[in-house]
């Protein structure tokens, strides 16, 4: 049976494989479009992405040779590097930079991806391959849909992805709600999904969480499962919400999830 980090992995090798593939055939007009990020180009966007997997690979390696995580002063020389390179210097070197994070989260044994502790960067617990993976997906998905959606309005997540992501959406509540967009109001909304086909409970009051499906909701929200990741990403403008999006119940409009959910 495939654990969660070997799952986590291989839709992260079919994702980048997938951007890949498209940045090998951009031109200068491609690099420097706006992308789905407002404040970036589709060059700026690879940089983020290139620059998160050098300083993941920094933090995997530093668990391998207990040398714990990059510093702070590692981690800006890392930024600044990038932020200096032309924009077709960044659609190279993020190919680079993802392929040797990928091809070392690849190369761990059953008992590593159990075993291995990473440090991470920032205040938190040090991190399991699985939850190391699962951070790297919801940064690269998102930030994959920011370029592809440059090209095609009606980009989507992959289903693998939307799916991985819709398990772990949870932990994203905390930084990314807002509850005070409902204006001090409460709601409690219904949330079906498709692909994959889920239900559960969004409540918003003094924070945001998931939880039960509620008994009297104040509105059922259907949506398909990589939309609502999209949602609570941000990236849920109307211009990029296909027609199978639906909200029923007085209590609560889209909109409002919008405000609930402004994007970062």
């Amino acid at each position: 049976m495939t654990d969660r980090a070997e799952q986590t992995i291989r839709e992260l090798r079919a994702g980048f494989d997938e951007l890949a593939s498209m940045v090998k055939g951009f031109g200068p007009d491609d690099l420097t479009r706006p992308s789905g990020a407002s404040e970036w180009d589709v060059s700026q966007v690879l940089s983020h992405l290139g620059s998160g997997a050098e300083i993941s690979l920094a933090a995997v390696d530093g668990a391998v040779n207990a040398t714990g995580s990059p510093s702070i002063d590692t981690i800006r020389g890392i930024w600044a590097r990038w932020d200096a390179m032309p924009p077709a210097e960044r659609a190279e070197a993020f190919v680079t930079a993802n392929e040797a994070l990928l091809r070392r989260l690849a190369g761990f044994d059953a008992r590593a991806r159990e075993d291995l502790r990473i440090e991470l960067w920032f205040p938190a617990e040090p991190a399991s391959v699985a939850t190391l993976a699962g951070m790297r997906l919801s940064e690269f998905a998102n930030h994959a849909w920011d370029v592809k959606v440059a090209f095609d309005p009606a980009a989507t997540l992959t289903p693998g992805a939307a799916e991985l992501l819709l398990d772990q959406v949870g932990g994203m509540l905390g930084f990314a709600a807002r509850p005070e967009g409902l204006g001090g109001r409460r709601a409690s909304v219904a949330v079906r999904t498709t692909s994959p086909d889920r239900s559960f409970g969004l409540e918003v009051g003094e924070a945001v969480r998931i939880g039960e499906v509620p008994a009297e909701p104040d509105a059922v929200l259907t949506a398909p499962a990589e939309w609502f990741v999209r949602l609570v990403y941000g990236r849920h403008s109307p211009e990029h919400t296909p027609s199978t999006v639906s909200l029923t119940g007085d209590g609560v409009t889209v909109d409002d999830l919008r405000r609930v959910f402004p994007g970062f």
